[in-house]
């Protein structure tokens, strides 16, 4: 059997959190899986190495209505794509009639998908739901990124971590200053090696971050894709960060993730995983949401003694 998922959200983040359900309906099948995918999401080089991952399809559609898939024609371009290809099932993380209508074009006779038109909610318990329902099985939310070559040279004598300084946006940043002063306070009580996740639009924090004083411990991901990231990101220690894409790219490779939600859901992204520690804002309690805009409230404290914590 030929199975399609389409999961087209765009984020790192959000690529890693749909994993257990493809692998899901991969074992289910007992086949792998063809995935359509969002370009930014960089699912080629996030599961590269993931066997019942064997086909990514990369979704051309863009905020202007210049990608290869918008509008009729590039609907059509698709749904033609994805009829060569034959496909018996496919699984629509997405209520979009759009979706539904390419599946039918493109020839698919079992077509699952969430609910039309449905509200949003959760993004972790809507897709764990939709696949325990249509596989008839229980589905653990806990992703595991496979990286098969992962031996480092990290010297033992220091702890490695990894830095999330990127975001989304300007309201889910924590203040560069922040990391610079928490970086000096973890390297009072022992030795450190810092890893800057961010990338080419992240340059100039990262070089406000070298030119610090733990700029000499501090080495950055820019000039690196986001596949040669993995291996070094699997040999830390922590990850302490934002609520980013690498965020749950730690928690996946199976590193311990202190993670800073200051304006996203943390029941939707923060609760999924056991290796995830969550900071909110002063006076939150798992109520952060998109309309917390919560980066000034972060405590410096309860972030350095949760990463003293989780660094023994």
């Amino acid at each position: 059997m030929k199975v399609l998922v389409i999961q087209q959200r765009m984020g790192l983040g959000d690529a890693v959190l749909f994993l257990p359900y493809i692998l899901a309906i991969s074992k289910k099948f007992n086949s792998p899986i063809s995935l359509l995918a969002s370009k930014n999401s960089k699912a080629d080089q996030l599961f590269s190495e993931e066997e019942k991952i064997d086909e990514i399809i990369f979704l051309d559609r863009k905020k202007d209505k210049s990608g290869t898939h918008d509008g009729i024609r590039g609907f059509f371009n698709l749904a033609n794509k994805l009829k060569e290809k034959n496909f018996d099932r496919v699984f629509i993380f997405n209520s979009s009639l759009r979706y539904f209508l390419l599946a039918k074009v493109a020839g698919i006779k079992t077509i699952s998908q969430y609910p039309l038109f449905r509200t949003k909610d959760n993004i972790v318990n809507s897709a764990k739901i939709f696949t325990e329902n249509e596989i008839n099985s229980v589905v653990l939310s806990e992703p595991n990124l496979e990286i098969k070559n992962s031996k480092n040279g990290f010297n033992k004598e220091f702890k490695h971590i990894c830095l999330g300084i990127s975001a989304s946006g300007p309201t889910k940043r924590w203040g560069i200053e922040n990391y610079i002063s928490l970086c000096e306070e973890l390297m009072k009580t022992t030795k450190c090696q810092f890893y800057i996740a961010g990338g080419k639009n992240d340059l100039n924090l990262i070089n406000i971050l070298k030119k610090s004083k733990v700029g000499k411990n501090c080495i950055s991901f820019e000039d690196l894709s986001i596949k040669e990231t993995l291996p070094i990101i699997k040999n830390c220690d922590l990850y302490i960060g934002n609520d980013t894409g690498w965020a749950h790219i730690s928690c996946s490779l199976g590193v311990k993730s202190l993670t800073l939600f200051m304006d996203s859901p943390v029941m939707a992204y923060g609760k999924y995983s056991t290796r995830m520690k969550v900071i909110e804002p002063e006076g939150e309690d798992n109520s952060t949401t998109h309309d917390t805009l919560g980066k000034d409230k972060i405590s410096f404290q309860k972030v350095l003694s949760s990463a003293l914590e989780l660094l023994v």
